[in-house]
Order: C-alpha cells, then structure tokens, then sequence
C-alpha cells in the first residue's frame, strides 16, 4: 500500500485511540497527531477523519493539527483543513426535549447533544440498553427523517440520508481523494456503510478488534492500527509510474 496512490479514511474512537468510559475522558496518544499529520502530506491531503464525534471535538483531540473531517457520521463535513464546516439542520426542539428526557429516566445513562444528532451512552448501565432501546425507536416511531443508530454503549437519533458511507463518497467525488484506492479502517455497526461505499469503489476496508460484515480484513486493536499508520507514514517514497 502506497501513500500517494490511496486515500485514508479513519475511524477515531476505538479505532485511532482507545474507548474510554466517557466521551472527555480518551487520551490520545502524544505521536498520533504528528504521524496523521505526517501521513495526510504524504498522500497529498487525501485523509480525513470519520467519525461520530463533531468536527469540533475531533479538532480539540488532534490539536495542534486540523485534517479532513465527517463528524456526527456524515451529519458535519469539512472536506479540507481549511474549508468551513458544512452540517446538517439540527434535529427539531421536540424530538430533543423527549431523547434527553427518556435518558434522563435512567440512571447512569447520559445524552451528548450534537445539535445534528443526539447521542445517548450508556457504558456505566449496560443492562439498561434494551429498556433504553424500546423507549427510543417508540419515540422515533414511524419517522422517516431520522433513525436510531445503534454503537458501542451508545444509541444514536441522527439524519436518517447521512452516514459515513455518504461521506466517504462526498469525499471520493472531490480533490485530492477522486482517482485513488480508498481506505476505511473502523471497529463499529456504524462503520459497516463506509466498508460498503469503499467496497463499491475497488478499495479496502479494515475491521478493528473484530470481523465486521463488509470488511476485508482486521486489526486486532487501536495501537495496532497506530503502528500500521505510522509504517506508511515512514515508508520510503516511491516513484510514480
């Protein structure tokens, strides 16, 4: 695999840096900027960074550098470090109020308003997840305008058009990432759209942790998905042909 010749498109939490048991609380690890940094000039711009995270957020974790991003799943889009954020409209005032109010009513369960998405974690109360579940998609009820997205300890109300495949082909279809082989590498259900759109445009998707449907492959966990990043990072330059 060559730097120039592909386009990166990475997962962030359980991907790039460890699940912690609250949103705040990851660390990233001291190098992981610079070799994303270092990777993205490499392949000529052609990294991003997709992830249910807000742009803002992944900002805040990989400062002082600022890369490509899809936050809230495809929701938020900056196709190059120096664009503006383009999102989606945020969810409407009354479907928030009731997703707050329904995690409100459980304890150890907290909503995390993304304005275009809201996501509801529940890590510290795993065994209220199908309680927590059937309260949801009775408030999504018959919608067709958003969707409940489950994840690792989280359910998620967001735009039900946008996902990270729709982003990893919003970015496929515009400079530097048109014409190269695409990469995803993610660990989640949410991931499995963008293992198809990468899948449909010739190119490879990596599982972490586990075996996902529509992967080709895995990495066994986070840093092993740093070491492989940081190889391609430092590999030679090759010459074109």
């Amino acid at each position: 695999m060559r730097a120039d010749t592909h386009a990166f498109f990475l997962d962030v939490d359980g991907s790039l840096i460890d699940i912690a048991p609250h949103p705040d609380a990851v660390r990233v690890p001291q190098l992981l900027p610079q070799v994303l940094a270092t990777l993205a000039g490499r392949a000529g711009g052609a990294l991003a960074l997709v992830s249910g995270r807000t742009i803002q957020s992944l900002d805040v974790l990989f400062h002082p550098f600022g890369f490509a991003a899809a936050g809230s799943h495809g929701a938020q889009m900056r196709l190059a470090p120096e664009d503006r954020i383009r999102s989606a409209p945020a969810l409407d005032e009354a479907l928030a109020r009731e997703v707050k109010a329904a995690a409100g009513a459980f304890d150890g369960v907290f909503a995390e308003d993304k304005g275009t998405a809201i996501a509801v974690h529940y890590r510290a109360a795993p065994d209220a997840r199908e309680r927590l579940e059937d309260a949801l998609r009775a408030i999504v009820g018959e919608r067709v305008d958003v969707r409940l997205m489950p994840g690792h300890c989280v359910l998620e109300v967001k735009p039900a058009s946008l996902d990270k495949g729709t982003a990893v082909a919003d970015f496929m279809a515009r400079a530097p990432f048109a014409g190269r082989i695409p990469v995803f590498i993610g660990d989640d259900v949410t991931d499995e759209a963008a293992f198809s759109a990468v899948a449909a445009r010739g190119g490879l998707a990596l599982a972490v942790g586990a075996p996902r449907p529509g992967a080709h492959g895995v990495l066994p966990d986070p840093g092993s998905v740093r070491a492989f990043l940081t190889h391609l990072a430092a590999a030679p330059r090759q010459r074109r042909r």
